[in-house]
């Protein structure tokens, strides 16, 4: 069968040829094991030592061993010992939920490895970046990062940003340099030098080069510059949940020190009085905010992955429940971007293009000019489609040109929404073919008026069908503009173009699409189309997609005559945005937000990154995206499925709730276990907790936060209610309060167990037993109670609940062993309490959560919480 035409050998995006044969696998791997990995060191993993140098300078952490270090002063050694147990017990609780956290974020990085096309045993293949070795040959395209320091061989066009490396923000010109040459060494920036650098970005064109130097070899290796060493700032969420732990840390100092002097001054008892204050200390430190915010976070994230929408920085979890407008592309996301050709026109002919329908020659030279304005070898799922021509429609005709050499390529502007390429005949004489948006062709032929009207008409015709429309022209040099050297016009429009026709594509709505539209409309989700296709095709895939048409579609042409005003206005009516130019998504997400809304926008080119960067959720194409588009954008697509959104929102939300049923879970139990350590003393009783009551107490708050919130069911409406609105955060004033009265009525009833436990004679310790216990159970009662939240109590049965019942089990263990094993009981004053005694309390306990979590929630209702 015959073959479309190829490219000269050295073209980067034809299927390679003998001259760009490249290194062979087995030279590749034994380069590999000489060189090493193309990489530089992650600065972004935390390692063992630098974990275990955080938790020691944890004021927890420093609170116990201080407490151990008195009780061994004291000479109580099984009390110290005891103390030392559980700090070393908390260094492995926190250890486990770092690493834990950490594998989730180690599990991401191995999704956004960056890859690389090179050039292997004769063909391109795509391999992870770091396996990149000196002598591949690797392509370049516009919108990628380069991945090694390497010689430029061939190239159309290319210009890259070097700034990283030269703090110089203007682009600078390459030039290739082809053979086996290898220039001087030179330093980046420039233009016209034939040396790319590794980190730097590809702004225009694409080309080949031949990699020099990988990992720390490479210039940006050299100088110890890494992206995974720029410090990520904090989120308002995270300085707001440090300064409440500052804030609280601040409190907590001044009280022990207060505490301490007060017993020492009027008891006498110094030591006494000190771990109190610790204890106390210990029990107002509410370290478990930033704790579980990274917790969450990082599993969201690896939740999130699993739905195939990669969470670059994990803090976007927290915006993308929230969006009210998804902003989203046509082709790819709506569609399955499996362009299809079906109608080839011309005037005086209107066929089948699909499989297994004959050709008439009346457009045998569409065909062959559609396939001459193609990239053999491309990405662009429409000119994949085109070359099927050649393999079917066209097999076997003198339209074919295997010998043809391509001699220039003239690539899209956006000037000129068309590309060309220009040919050379066996006879020596240049062809053009040019393929494009309608309007640029007829622009390229100068058709008259009346001309260029009809044929709109007819596109908009082709367009109410759903299908995109492409026209073709044919040209030749026209002697004006001639490129110094070759002939040929310096751009498309020095070459005198005759229309051929047109090219009708259809693109099929994916599957899932209209349930998944409707899913967002019912979450009180709008979603709106930005695509760069005709108005009329953008239409009718919008109105199969199930998206709200009524207010019609408005065109890039419009956008541009409006001003802010008069576009916020419209943006608000109008959901189908066509012949959009990237840079008027900017404008478009800036309208948005003006009027209050919470924008995702997804993008996958150069000129998207800006759109994608000001909306409040980023979410570039996995596929089709450009490097520079995936680090604008907080959100991958790995598919770049719609329906993937849609369930990254759903995801976004329950982790909202969950995190947020957790922090009311953390203020509350703050509350009982500081009154308890602070309010005895204060009424002349006995100290009731101790450091090591705190530290057990702690020790089933920790594992509560990390496993039984994180892994709470969704609520079952959480798609039919309406986004939260923009100012709610995570941590307000409702939810304070709400934890506060939780709290405030287990502390009351555990210090009214404690106190009249005392009052009817009982001992010291069996009054401290039967508190803690109380403060034992209604502690997991207030877990339980905020996980069904909302749920309804046969939540607990399901199987998501299984670590919340790990978490009762181990904690009613430790408390069981404590009671039963003497030296234990001992150790922590304990004394072993009546049946009777120890059914009242955990009576007490259960009305005064039930009853505080009522009030709480009735409360924060009332208030519109």
């Amino acid at each position: 069968m015959t073959s479309p035409p190829t490219r000269p050998p050295a073209a980067p995006i034809a299927a390679p040829v003998p001259a760009l044969q490249g290194l062979t696998a087995d030279e590749a791997r034994r380069r590999l094991a000489a060189s090493g990995p193309n990489a530089i060191e992650d600065r972004e993993r935390t390692g063992l030592a630098a974990l275990l140098r955080g938790i020691a300078t944890e004021p927890m952490f420093l609170l116990l061993l201080v407490a151990a270090g008195l009780y061994l002063a004291l000479g109580d050694l099984g009390e110290g010992l005891l103390l030392a147990l559980f700090a070393v017990a908390t260094v492995g609780l926190t250890l486990f939920q770092e690493r834990r956290s950490a594998r989730a974020l180690d599990a991401l990085r191995e999704l956004t490895v960056p890859q690389v096309r090179v050039i292997r045993d004769g063909q391109v293949q795509r391999i992870p970046a770091r396996d990149l070795v000196p002598g591949d040959l690797f392509l370049l395209d516009e919108g990628e990062r380069i991945a090694a320091d390497g010689v430029l061989r061939d190239a159309v066009g290319i210009s890259a940003d070097e700034s990283l490396l030269t703090g110089e923000s203007v682009p600078v010109r390459k030039q290739p340099l082809p053979g086996t040459q290898r220039p001087e060494a030179t330093a980046p920036g420039g233009d016209d030098t034939a040396l790319v650098f590794a980190s730097t970005l590809v702004v225009a064109g694409h080309g080949v080069a031949e990699a020099v130097a990988t990992g720390r070899q490479t210039a940006v290796g050299r100088i110890g510059v890494s992206l995974a060493e720029i410090a990520t700032e904090a989120t308002p969420l995270q300085r707001q949940l440090g300064r409440l732990v500052r804030l609280f840390g601040g409190a907590a100092l001044v009280s022990c020190v207060a505490l301490a002097t007060w017993w020492g001054l009027t008891r006498g008892e110094w030591m006494q009085g000190l771990l109190s204050a610790i204890a106390l200390g210990m029990a107002m430190l509410p370290e478990e905010f930033p704790m579980v915010l990274a917790v969450f976070l990082a599993l969201g994230a690896w939740r999130l992955a699993r739905l195939k929408v990669l969470a670059r920085r994990p803090a976007v979890v927290e915006a993308l429940g929230a969006a009210t407008v998804l902003c989203v592309d046509k082709t790819g996301t709506l569609t399955e971007n499996r362009m299809q050709l079906q109608r080839l026109v011309t005037d005086d002919a209107d066929v089948s293009a699909l499989p297994g329908a004959a050709l008439p020659e009346a457009v045998h030279r569409l065909a062959e000019f559609a396939l001459l304005a193609s990239q053999p070898g491309g990405l662009d799922p429409m000119d994949r489609a085109v070359l099927t021509l050649g393999e079917r429609g066209l097999a076997g005709t003198e339209h074919l040109h295997p010998q043809w050499q391509l001699a220039r390529e003239y690539p899209l502007t956006p000037g000129l929404l068309a590309m060309a390429q220009a040919w050379t005949a066996e006879d020596g004489q240049r062809r053009l073919a040019a393929k494009g948006a309608p309007e640029a062709i007829f622009d390229l032929c100068h058709l008259p008026a009346e001309r260029r009207e009809a044929l709109m008409a007819r596109v908009r015709t082709l367009a109410t069908e759903g299908l995109r429309v492409l026209a073709v022209a044919e040209g030749r040099p026209d002697g004006r503009s001639e490129h110094a050297g070759d002939g040929l016009p310096a751009d498309a429009h020095g070459a005198g173009f005759v229309l051929l026709g047109l090219l009708g594509f259809a693109d099929p709505l994916r599957a899932g699409v209209p349930e998944a539209v409707a899913q967002a409309r019912g979450a009180g989700i709008a979603v709106a189309m930005i695509t760069g296709d005709h108005a009329a095709t953008a239409l009718a895939i919008a109105a199969q997609a199930g998206l709200d048409t009524q207010a019609g579609a408005l065109s890039g042409a419009e956008i541009a005559a409006l001003d802010d005003a008069a576009l916020d206005a419209a943006v608000k009516r109008v959901r189908v945005f066509a012949r959009v130019s990237p840079e008027q998504k900017l404008r478009l997400v800036q309208a948005l937000k003006r009027g209050g809304e919470t924008v995702a926008m997804t993008g996958d080119g150069v000129n998207d990154a800006p759109a994608l960067k000001a909306a409040h959720v980023g979410i570039a194409m996995g596929v089709r995206g450009t490097d520079v588009a995936r680090e604008a954008a907080g959100l991958v697509l790995l598919d770049e499925d719609f329906g993937h959104i849609v369930a990254g929102v759903r995801m976004g939300r329950r982790i909202f709730d969950n995190l947020r049923k957790a922090m009311v879970y953390i203020a509350a139990i703050h509350v009982p276990v500081a009154g308890l350590a602070l309010l005895p003393l204060l009424f002349g009783l006995p100290p009731l907790l101790l450091p090591a009551h705190v530290v057990l107490t702690e020790m089933i708050i920790d594992p509560a936060c990390s496993l039984a919130f994180e892994g709470a069911p969704e609520d079952p409406r959480v798609m039919r209610r309406p986004p939260r609105q923009a100012d709610r955060g995570l941590l307000d004033g409702g939810l304070l309060l709400e934890g506060l009265l939780q709290g405030a009525a287990l502390l009351a009833a555990t210090l009214a167990v404690y106190m009249l436990a005392l009052h009817a004679g009982r001992s010291t310790d069996t009054g401290r037993t039967l508190a803690v216990v109380a403060l034992t159970a209604g502690n997991l009662l207030l877990v339980a109670t905020n996980v069904a939240a909302g749920l309804g109590w046969r939540v607990l049965l399901q199987a998501s609940a299984r670590p919340l019942w790990a978490v009762s089990a181990g904690a009613t263990l430790a408390v069981g062993g404590a009671l039963l094993w003497a030296p234990l009981r001992g150790l922590l004053h304990f004394a072993v309490p009546s049946a009777a005694d120890l059914g009242a309390a955990l009576a007490a306990v259960l009305l005064a959560v039930l009853a505080g979590s009522l009030l709480a929630r009735r409360v924060t209702a009332a208030r519109g919480g």
